[in-house]
């Protein structure tokens, strides 16, 4: 442990170990006061410590009977441990009151007499504690205070938080129950491992800017060619830097590594988008890791081994299978102007042959312009209309030009087939967003690397392959084409239902490790930012 090296630290095992010092009434005195203290003013008595957890404290120690709870030096050192390895997460030690809690270290080791003082210390220590797990579990900032559309649970699976703490504080091990708390995955663990690897590229410089210039191919020739090789070596897509004379293959097939890794067309080519990637700040791709280390943790706690996940931000998504990745494909999300909502559900069933029943606000903003300008899109496109009692009506007997956004009494429904904007299969799992994922006519728009096109849906890019592994080997590929070949709605139930998880993250780490970044699409990051800069708080999940 990091304090054993402490000339005062068999001094404090001595002194932990006095018979009665956890016991000794003024001390209860002194506790059960300074809680009284603290519920009123959410400070601690003599010390510029603001306590964010007053009714947790409140209620352990009453559980204790206002006795102390850090009597071993061992607890404390772990706690320091623990706090201090925050950084390497993305947190702010100070967070934690890390140089309060080493000073109170030193004056427990010194022998502190004061009960008041005494108590202080021991509530600050547990104080500390309790902002590390939170975080740990909760991760910092309350996402339904940035995003209405959040839905993801903030609980203890039931455990009552001050019991938490207490066997925290009574494990053998601190570090260790904290640990088993949050167990972390390949993908947390990798983002970890990649903001380790961005802050050792920013202490050691980070990478040279690389001016404008003409767009390069293989062949060219170019006075930047060694200013972009230092900067692909430094991120690791360029084995070694050199004076390179040519733009050739080496050079090429590193930046087509680079396009890769930040969600650019893997061309090859150094044009102006890759250029600006290339010259985005170690600094801000540091923060794009730590704000994905805190999305993480807002997700992570009490997640199931096999799930459905879609990063909007990466046009991608993942079926994980005992928590790897069995299966991924490009994906098109909503417009910034029509964002695909965050939320998690529960994927149900599948519709082969589906129907589309248009949302009011697609029907008049977008359909109705282009209705009015030639009726025969509805015919060309499949289109029923129906009026407010259901009834199909005939579109040619209706003034198109008489309606409006404000005025529009008609349902528009696409039939089935290869036009319908769903495609020939939809992937249900019913929200209050109408979104789901679904096939599209639309697959030109694939090839595109930044793929913002869609109403808000998810359209997926190989959704037979999606629905051969979400079904099980009753149905193939053959199966499949026999139901869409028949134009039959069909109607299939997933075998187990499975969690679907809308996130947004613009860095990820990839299956072989290697970390990806991707465009702020939706303007999102700022505001984490802004709120990880703000005071510790617990809302009132976790109080």
């Amino acid at each position: 442990m990091l304090c054993r090296k402490h000339a005062f630290s068999g001094l404090l095992l001595v002194l932990f170990a006095l018979p009665g010092f956890a016991d000794q009434d003024d001390d209860r005195e002194a506790i059960r006061a300074e809680i009284e203290y603290l519920t009123e003013t959410r400070s601690l008595s003599g010390r510029d410590i603001d306590i964010a957890a007053g009714s947790i404290i409140a209620e352990l120690y009453a559980n204790r009977g206002f006795s102390p709870a850090w009597t071993d030096a061992a607890q404390i050192e772990e706690l320091i441990a623990a706090i201090e390895s925050t950084q390497a997460e993305g947190l702010n030690p100070a967070d934690y009151y890390v140089d309060a809690v080493r000073a109170a270290y030193t004056e427990v080791g010194a022998g502190i007499e004061d009960p008041q003082d005494k108590a202080t210390a021991d509530i600050l220590f547990t104080e500390s504690l309790i902002r590390v797990g939170y975080h740990q579990l909760f991760g910092k900032v309350n996402p339904a205070t940035l995003d209405s559309n959040w839905n993801f649970g903030r609980e203890l699976n039931g455990l009552d938080p001050a019991t938490a703490v207490q066997e925290i504080i009574d494990s053998p091990s601190l570090s260790q129950r904290l640990t088993s708390l949050v167990p972390r995955g390949w993908v947390y663990n990798g983002l970890k491992a990649g903001l380790a690897e961005f802050r050792a590229i920013q202490a050691a410089g980070g990478w040279a800017e690389i001016p404008d210039g003409a767009t390069l191919r293989i062949g060219a020739t170019d006075d930047r060619l060694p200013l972009l090789a230092n900067r692909l070596a430094v991120s690791g897509e360029l084995e070694r830097p050199g004076d390179f004379a040519t733009y050739d293959a080496n050079l090429a097939a590193a930046v087509r590594l680079f396009q890769q890794r930040h969600g650019l067309a893997d061309d090859g080519i150094l044009g102006p988008a890759t250029l600006r990637a290339l010259n985005v700040p170690v600094e801000q791709r540091i923060q794009s890791l730590e704000l994905s280390l805190e999305r993480a943790r807002w997700v992570m706690n009490g997640l199931a081994d096999d799930f459905i996940l879609v990063n909007i931000a990466g046009f991608e998504a993942y079926l994980v299978r005992g928590r790897e990745v069995a299966w991924r494909t490009r994906v098109q999300v909503g417009r910034p102007y029509r964002q695909s909502p965050v939320f998690r559900d529960e994927m149900r069933y599948l519709v082969f042959n589906p129907t589309w029943t248009v949302p009011r606000s697609i029907a008049t903003r977008d359909l109705l312009p282009q209705i009015q300008r030639d009726v025969s899109y509805l015919t060309d496109r499949g289109f029923q209309v129906k009026n407010r009692n259901g009834e199909v009506i005939d579109y040619r007997a209706v003034d198109w030009s008489q309606h409006s956004r404000t005025n529009f009494p008609y349902t528009l429904v696409q039939g089935p087939g290869p036009a319908n904007a769903l495609g020939r299969v939809k992937f249900m799992f019913p929200n209050r967003h109408a979104v789901y994922l679904h096939d599209t006519p639309s697959k030109s728009l694939f090839a595109t690397a930044e793929r913002a096109f869609s109403s808000g849906c998810i359209r997926v890019e190989n959704p037979f392959e999606l629905a051969e592994e979400l079904l099980g080997p009753a149905w193939n590929q053959d199966r499949i084409r026999r139901v869409l070949d028949s134009g039959e709605i069909t109607t299939v139930s997933l075998p187990v239902r499975l969690p679907i998880l809308l996130l947004y993250w613009t860095a990820s780490v990839g299956e072989d490790g290697a970390i990806h970044f991707y465009n702020d699409v939706y303007g999102r990051d700022p505001a984490i930012v802004d709120a990880l800069d703000k005071p510790f708080g617990i809302d009132s999940a976790g109080s």
